[in-house]
């Protein structure tokens, strides 16, 4: 299996609706998943970008997201990035994907001169505590 992750485009946007729609199912927050791909469009690339996002593909067809966006701190006087979101396919795990998607994080945090990556775990998530 080849496998990459790379930036979200414009047209991602439904993809990304349907995969944040799918991670709402899995941690029984459906019911709160209001966010639309136009709302996506709008915010990821519109006028004025709010967040980012990466797509994991597996063999050319994307499996996975992360979506992210910049805080900052003021002790360290620097930016950070936040991760929101991180979701690969249940079908999908286990092949290195998830941690694809934290490298690249990395990578663009240490590239923007980010003080620091953070993110928060549901505490009844025992895979994804596992995980991170």
């Amino acid at each position: 299996m080849s496998t990459a992750i790379r930036p979200a485009r414009p047209e991602d946007c439904e993809l990304i609706a349907r995969l944040i729609g799918e991670l709402a199912e899995y941690e029984r927050l459906a019911h709160e998943a209001r966010a639309t791909a136009d709302d996506l469009r709008r915010d990821l690339f519109g006028p004025r970008v709010f967040a980012e996002a990466l797509i994991a593909e597996a063999d050319g067809h994307p499996v996975g997201f992360a979506l992210f966006f910049h805080n900052y701190s003021t002790f360290q006087g620097r930016p950070g990035l936040y991760l929101e979101d991180l979701y690969v396919r249940p079908e999908y795990r286990g092949r290195g994907l998830g941690k694809a998607l934290l490298v690249e994080l990395a990578r663009l945090a240490v590239e923007r001169r980010c003080g620091r990556l953070e993110w928060a775990v549901l505490d009844w998530n025992s895979p994804a505590i596992t995980f991170y």
